[in-house]
């Protein structure tokens, strides 16, 4: 037997305590508690948002893969709607020939089949990445039914109904299997339960069947293997019209209606033998559609869900994507809330805050040290700039206050708009920009300053939403806004919660993608580009950390502590977190780190 040496071409390092800095599945022995440790990767599966589709639906089908999908029909209309999705935008294609709604769907984005669905449909039509055409009918008409298959010429539906010849009951659930060979579709083998509103994966061999309905609302799995079908684990949450995408041994099921009646986003992972929850869809929906490759990459979208009867949501999953990890840092000297920030993980600026308090603070990526106070008792500060050059604005104690690393200078000059719980961004004590925030009297700010080192002006540019308590990173002339609240101060009686991202390019604000999580009293860290977004109030208190890549939002890992009220340096890669409410207030500090590792114990039993 090969030994770790001769393995990896070096010994088993031996070290008092966790080693620093160490490689990625490297081994080493702690010393100090006598075991033996390595360390990996962080990962993380989660959905986040992607392009809105241009026309809101219900009852719709997909196909294809995450990044080259087709959504077709739907309902309003009913309509034969068609659109494309490369992975960012949704653009209009041909429509269908008939407008329809809960019709079945399979292939890729262009090599697709639609069958069944409307007031009970037996038609099939076929799609060529140009256009669709009739083919050859169901053998029977069906709507609320299920399908799979690798393109047009190759495909599976199963389950779903059809009117009842005799009724009552009005309609006849079905546990009918049809395989479609290009030319013409057979009926195989039936499911052992018959069902409709449920959902599928795979391809016209290798297929899975889960979820749906008959009468009560079912978690049953059934596997295909071509001839026919078998009975394995069931979904952790029975449901109806969810959907799904991928193969029969890798597979994702999410969304839809469970038992109680309640419209879900549980999300769960099929590894060929057995379901396991995983993240949530950010926003919960039923009669959606869904598209995949497998269980680490799928898409939702569409469907109807507790604010929009249509919408044009899409969020993305993606499995096992490496992330980044908060982990413990020295403690702030005063524990505070609605504190003022600048500068980096490594050099940052923590002042002012609830108390209020004047203290000022330093970090050097291992501890808090006591500075020169801030002139001002004052909290909700804004902040911009670094450790050694920054700038505090916007406070409930209307002052600018300029910081050269050593003493704070408070200056005459102060916001036009007198508010607090602002945004601010800036590179240093000559250059910021203030947006949003709160005046004192029912409306929300959309105003924007901008500070030349001397004064205040206010600029044309105002946010599209009034919101305070948001948060903000960036340099005067490219900002991000993201978060806060809209409605009334005091968090009852109308408080919002907002989930609205803005990207300020120096002249005006231009609505971008949303957040995946609605939050107030949130902090940031990074550029308009690259950024990071953590904590907040959603309620209840979140440690929801999500990162922005300049185009959407995705979820990371969360930090230790949830709270709201925090502070934030840094960036999308290195950041942090520090004071806030958790309650109580607190002087705990977190450090980002993407990617992130972490530390693995190894037992023995």
């Amino acid at each position: 037997m090969s030994t770790y040496k001769e393995i990896q071409g070096t010994a088993v390092q031996n070290n008092a305590g966790n080693l620093e800095n160490a490689a990625e599945g490297q081994l080493w022995y702690d010393s100090t508690n006598t075991n033996f440790k390595y360390s990996y990767g962080a990962t993380i599966s989660s959905w986040s948002t992607g392009g809105n589709m241009n026309s809101g639906r219900f009852g719709l089908a997909g196909a294809g893969t995450q990044t080259a999908a087709l959504g077709f029909s739907g309902y309003p209309g009913p309509t034969g709607l068609t659109e494309s999705y490369n992975g960012s935008t949704w653009t209009e294609v041909a429509d269908t020939g008939s407008s329809r709604y809960d019709l079945g769907g399979a292939g890729t984005q262009t090599s697709a089949l639609a069958f069944g669905g409307g007031a009970f449909s037996a038609q099939t039509e076929s799609y060529n990445g140009t256009s669709w055409s009739d083919v050859a009918d169901l053998n029977k008409a069906n709507k609320n039914l299920a399908g799979c298959g690798a393109d047009n010429t190759s495909a599976l539906a199963f389950g779903g109904q059809t009117p009842n010849p005799s009724p009552p009951p009005p309609v006849s659930i079905l546990n009918e299997t049809e395989s479609w060979n290009g030319t013409s579709w057979t009926e195989v083998n039936d499911l052992n339960t018959a069902r409709n509103a449920l959902a599928g994966a795979g391809n016209q061999t290798a297929a899975l069947a889960f979820g749906g309905r008959n009468p009560s609302v079912l978690g049953a799995t059934e596997s295909w293997n071509g001839t026919s079908w078998t009975e394995v684990n069931d979904l952790n949450t029975a449901r109806i019209e969810l959907a799904g995408g991928g193969t029969y041994t890798s597979a994702v099921a999410f969304g839809g209606e469970d038992g109680p009646g309640a419209v879900v986003g549980a999300t769960e992972s099929w590894n060929g033998t057995s379901w396991t929850n995983q993240n949530n869809l950010n926003n919960a929906r039923k009669r959606f559609a869904g598209a995949g490759a497998d269980n680490t990459s799928a898409l939702a979208f569409g469907g109807i869900n507790p604010a929009e009867f249509g919408s044009t949501s899409t969020e993305e999953w993606n499995a096992g994507v490496a992330a980044g990890a908060w982990s413990t840092g020295g403690s702030l000297n005063t524990a505070r809330s609605l504190i003022g920030d600048a500068g980096t993980q490594t050099a940052a600026l923590a002042f002012g805050g609830q108390g209020p308090t004047t203290a000022t603070e330093t970090y050097d990526g291992t501890s808090w040290t006591e500075v020169n106070d801030m002139n001002i008792d004052s909290a909700a500060w804004a902040g911009a700039g670094t450790q050694t050059s920054a700038l505090a604005f916007g406070a409930i104690s209307p002052s600018t206050e300029s910081w050269n690393g050593t003493s704070w200078t408070n200056l005459p000059g102060t916001l036009n708009t007198f508010r607090y719980s602002a945004g601010g961004a800036g590179a240093d004590n000559t250059s910021a920009l203030a947006f949003g925030g709160y005046s004192g009297d029912p409306a929300t700010l959309t105003a924007t300053e901008s500070w030349n080192g001397t004064i205040w002006t206010s600029l044309a540019g105002t946010l599209n939403t009034g919101r305070y308590d948001l948060g903000g990173v960036g340099i005067q002339t490219a900002a991000l806004a993201f978060g806060g609240d809209i409605g009334p101060p005091g968090g009852s009686g109308g408080a919002e919660f907002f989930a609205g991202t803005e990207s300020w390019n120096g002249t005006s604000w231009t609505e971008v993608n949303d957040l995946n999580n609605s939050r107030t009293d949130i902090r940031g860290a990074g550029t308009q580009t690259a950024a990071l977004a953590f904590g907040g109030f959603t309620p209840p208190l979140t440690g929801v950390t999500e990162s922005w890549n300049g185009t959407s939002w995705s979820e990371q890992n969360d930090l230790n502590t949830a709270r709201d009220k925090l502070g934030g340096a840094g960036t999308n890669t290195s950041a942090l977190a520090f004071g806030g409410e958790s309650p109580p207030i607190t002087a705990a500090t977190e450090e980002w780190n993407d990617p992130g590792t972490i530390i693995q114990t190894i037992t023995t039993s």
